[in-house]
């Protein structure tokens, strides 16, 4: 069945200094493949994606981007730069491939402005930032410009693991907890609780928000997060219990999580409209990620949304 996939990363030019920030969550072999793979846009990238079946692949600039960059201006001239650079490589496979705008929210105004060019001249189809910016989280009034661009255009933001602003004590000494393994998990998770309970998604309703790795978790959550926000006095004070405002502006994609109780969950607590395939390449195994999807337990109709119908619609392909 043809895909559409929405969380493949690349690694743009003079990216290189911020991927080095991530060295020490992996194996220096492990990472040594992937940063091989992650410059490239022809033979290597797209023999995967016709071995998946991947018609086309939402290609993004890798973590931690320029999220960490505390030199504003800095950060804003990468960022142009890094969506140029894609904006070539998409005009080399037009029909293979999209990209999400990497943005410097350090500036959110100017941020706005480059999203509005990626989506406008260069035909990107939404953003995708790296966790908080220099320990901001996107639920801060500052970021308001922004997010009254992404309701303009109707484009989605993917919200992406980044690198944690500190170390919590309950990591200490297990180094083998953070990272992709867990604590970005625990960061994306709650970063993209602090837009639900911030009332992100009261002040922009029509917002869409993408969470990788099957939700990170929150699907799981959801009963009990209804639950608990009604026993403090800011939960009541919502407008809605926290599940509606998850299932109605947060969809999520399948990238690195290749299983069935989490698909199945993830299906039934958001709606068959709220899960989008994608494989996390090149930290992931494409041809796992296709091969789990194709087998899954599901109907050729829910199949089919996950694959590519919903990616379909949400990014106006």
């Amino acid at each position: 069945m043809r895909k559409i996939a929405l969380e493949e990363h690349f690694n743009g030019p003079g990216f290189e200094k911020y991927l080095s920030a991530v060295a020490g969550e992996f194996d220096p072999a492990v990472l040594a493949a992937v940063e091989k793979l992650l410059p490239e846009f022809d033979e290597k990238r797209l023999q995967v994606m016709d071995a998946c079946d991947i018609e086309i692949a939402v290609l993004s600039q890798t973590a931690p981007g320029v999220q960490q960059e505390t030199d504003t201006g800095r950060a804003t001239k990468a960022a142009c730069s890094v969506n140029d650079f894609l904006a070539a490589q998409i005009a080399r496979h037009p029909k293979r491939y999209r990209g999400f705008a990497c943005v410097a929210l350090q500036d959110p105004v100017q941020a706005a402005r480059e999203l509005e060019r990626c989506v406008k001249d260069l035909g990107f189809v939404g953003a995708l930032v790296n966790g908080h910016t220099c320990g901001t989280y996107l639920d801060h009034p500052s970021f308001q410009p922004f997010w009254e661009k992404l309701m303009e255009l109707q484009v989605p933001l993917y919200l992406h693991p980044g690198l944690l602003y500190d170390e919590p004590h309950m990591f200490s000494g297990r180094r083998e907890l953070s990272g992709a393994t867990w604590s970005w998990t625990c960061e994306t998770a709650t970063h993209a609780l602090r837009l639900v309970f911030g009332g992100v998604f009261e002040k922009f309703p029509q917002a869409k928000v993408i969470l990788g790795h099957m939700g990170e978790t929150l699907p799981f959550e959801l009963w009990r997060l209804d639950s608990r926000a009604q026993t403090t006095s800011a939960g009541r004070a919502m407008k809605q219990p926290p599940s509606e405002y998850i299932r109605k502006n947060i969809v999520v994609t399948t990238s690195g999580v290749c299983a069935n109780g989490p698909l199945l969950c993830s299906l039934l607590e958001l709606g068959e409209d709220s899960v989008m395939f994608s494989t996390d390449f090149p930290y992931e195994d494409a041809l796992v990620a296709a091969r789990f999807i194709e087998e899954a337990p599901i109907s050729r109709e829910q199949r089919e949304k996950v694959c590519f119908r919903t990616a379909e619609r949400l990014l106006r392909l």
